[in-house]
């Protein structure tokens, strides 16, 4: 995540990023790669479980993992590697606490153990998470940052409810404002590389973000008790803040370029436009805890705004992570295209029409787009460097990078 860094450079970033990760000797994975290993298993059972909910069973997948669905990739697939990436910023042992409870709690949610230990796990887990960001807050208070911690304060909110007993779809706006908050205050403080004046304060667009995020959380509470207004709260809150960082991110600007940084632009405005829908549903269908409303409102945010940023940020955070390098090519563009046609499919045609089969050809290419993902990026990892490194790739000539965590990791 961007500290500093002049403007004039700001557009280029990742690409520069990249390319000097790709540029250095390749080397073994770090070890705390292995952090990222539970957190591949809650996605495989994740996985595993949507063709159960998909009404396509798979052979030897339990049925309590398709009641665990949600927290299992929100909270400990996702939620390891937002704890993962946290941990390396800050640059402290114990921090790897979060990351290690949340792949743990994953781990739990899948084997035959009492529910209520994997439930305590990943509410430790989502603490740990939050004493991370407020370590970093005091390294370095900015608003950004701020929305970054009420995410995180959204993720403990929701482990400490389902502990409780609270069902799982009542979790939703909990769960959503985890991932969406986060993203969007990485997003928001990159972008105010480039709108911030020469005096350090804070900016109108800091502050407003800043604002909806405390917003989203007086909403995603309102929505436990008076669900009819706080779920049209939720939805009007969303579409600000999707208005406000989209505006201002460097994406608009950088999709016209070309490599990687295009690629990492088109996955992020795509991105954007399903969280606007997400916010849609919210406004006009209002509280939906099943059937095509709660389909439609959670996988246009959790697939095509969540994943679609982790498809545009992996061959820059990966790396930094790993120190290995993902090099970019034009095969990415594949699963990213995968996601959002399936995607279409399964919203447009399967739940706006109410077209069960829509529902699933749309589901198992939503699937496949991001198996797919998972093996190219697997594979431009661990292949020898001279394979993966296309001429294009190599011809990139990088200029000295802004400040950052972790090597441009939030670029």
């Amino acid at each position: 995540m961007e500290t500093s860094a002049r403007p004039s450079a700001v557009g280029d970033a990742p690409a520069r990023g990249a390319a000097e990760t790709a540029a250095r000797p390749a080397t073994r994975a770090h070890p705390r790669a292995l952090f990222l290993v539970p957190g591949g298993l809650a996605l495989l059972g994740g996985i595993a479980a949507a063709f159960g909910l998909l009404g396509l069973p798979l052979a030897g997948v339990p049925q309590r993992w398709e009641e665990v669905h949600g927290p299992l990739m929100v909270l400990a697939f996702v939620g390891t590697v937002i704890a993962l990436e946290r941990a390396v910023a800050l640059r402290a042992a114990a921090a790897f606490l979060a990351p290690g409870l949340l792949g743990l709690g994953g781990l739990l949610l899948l084997a035959p153990v009492e529910p209520r230990l994997a439930r305590a796990v990943l509410l430790a887990g989502t603490l740990a998470l939050v004493a991370v960001y407020a370590r970093l807050w005091r390294r370095a208070a900015a608003l950004p940052l701020l929305v970054e911690i009420v995410g995180a304060v959204c993720a403990a909110a929701a482990a400490a409810l389902w502990l409780l007993g609270v069902a799982v779809p009542f979790l939703a706006p909990a769960l959503v404002g985890f991932l969406v908050l986060t993203i969007l205050g990485e997003r928001l403080e990159l972008a105010a590389v480039g709108f911030r004046a020469p005096d350090p304060g804070p900016t109108a667009p800091e502050a407003l973000a800043a604002a909806g995020a405390g917003a989203y959380l007086l909403a995603a509470a309102a929505a436990l008790v008076v669900p009819e207004a706080g779920y049209r709260a939720l939805g009007l809150v969303l579409a600000g803040l999707v208005a406000v960082v989209a505006h201002h991110d460097v994406a608009r600007r950088t999709v016209r370029t070309r490599g990687l940084t295009r690629y990492m632009a088109c996955a992020m405005l795509a991105g954007y436009a399903w969280l606007a829908v997400a916010a849609g549903v919210w406004v006009v269908a209002g509280p939906a805890w099943q059937g095509r409303a709660y389909d439609a409102a959670l996988h246009a945010v959790f697939l095509g705004f969540v994943l679609s940023m982790i498809m545009a940020h992996a061959p820059v955070i990966l790396p930094a992570v790993l120190r290995r390098p993902l090099p970019y090519r034009r095969v990415l563009y594949l699963p990213l295209a995968l996601l959002h046609g399936s995607l279409l499919v399964r919203l447009l045609a399967g739940d706006a029409w109410d077209l069960p089969l829509a529902v699933q050809v749309g589901g198992v290419g939503n699937v496949v787009a991001v198996l797919l993902f998972v093996v190219l990026a697997a594979g431009s990892v661990t292949l020898p460097r001279a394979r993966r490194d296309p001429p294009a790739a190599r011809a990139v000539r990088p200029s000295p990078p802004p400040t950052s965590d972790i090597d441009g990791a939030a670029s």
